[in-house]
């Protein structure tokens, strides 16, 4: 397993190791791994990076991180399952790296749970700037204790906690990415409210995130095969204009 921990070489007063969040790069490519490395660690980010996909199962337990950059086209397990993998476990976001700049590419990443996805070649800049972009929206909420007011919104056999990110359906745990439950709470928590994709790009993704309204799409469409119509309650189309969830007066 071929790995470089990067430590804190740009390392500046006032700055804890115990507050740096850390990054996992996972390229074949060792001198644009080594390059993402010496610009994050500007930023103050600690960085590991790993150069195949078996590989990085072993570092997520050894170094726990708060972000993964992880490159298509690997030897062995392409980025592909490799983040398939992640999800059946894992929660932190994931930014997939690729040369393959295809609809196709990008509409599978997404679907199996990436959370943003760059081409190569990208400007460096441009990589810290989605990389802070998603780690500011990503803020995995602590256990509450019972009764201390969880974001919790509930409908005829669908319960859906933005507290504990986890979702109940029809009495079964539905697993699904974070941005997949951010954008079912959303919804749900304002019932036939119409949103257009502009609106949630902007308040799921951010105004910084550099992408289009297609993401949006990917996302309503990995939530209604895990989440059917209901008698009481849909997801809703608004053809021309976007979403909403849909609530019938019974």
């Amino acid at each position: 397993m071929a790995f470089l921990l990067w430590d804190n070489i740009f390392h500046q007063k006032g700055h804890k190791m115990a507050t740096k969040q850390k990054i996992l790069i996972v390229d074949d490519d060792n001198n644009i791994a080594e390059l993402i490395a010496l610009y994050l660690t500007k930023e103050c980010y600690e960085t590991m990076i790993v150069n195949d996909g078996e590989s990085v199962l072993p570092a997520m337990e050894s170094f726990s991180p708060n972000l993964i950059l992880l490159d298509i086209m690997l030897p062995g397990i392409d980025g592909f399952q490799v983040c398939r993998e992640l999800r059946t476990k894992y929660s932190v976001p994931i930014i997939m790296l690729s040369a393959k700049g295809e609809v196709f590419d990008k509409v599978l990443g997404l679907e199996l749970g990436a959370d943003d996805y760059i081409e190569k070649p990208f400007d460096t800049k441009e990589l810290v700037a989605r990389v802070k972009a998603v780690l500011r929206r990503y803020k995995p909420a602590p256990p509450s204790p019972a009764g201390s007011g969880e974001k919790c919104v509930q409908y005829t056999d669908l319960s859906i906690n933005l507290t504990n990110y986890s979702v109940q359906y029809k009495g079964r745990t539905i697993d699904m990415p974070p941005k997949e439950l951010e954008l079912l709470y959303f919804l749900a928590a304002s019932p036939n409210h119409v949103f257009t994709r502009e609106q949630l790009l902007d308040q799921l993704w951010g105004y910084e995130y550099i992408g289009d309204t297609r993401t949006v799409d990917v996302h309503i469409k990995r939530l209604r095969e895990k989440i059917k119509d209901h008698g009481n309650w849909k997801i809703s189309t608004i053809w021309g204009v976007g979403y909403k969830f849909e609530v019938r007066n019974t």
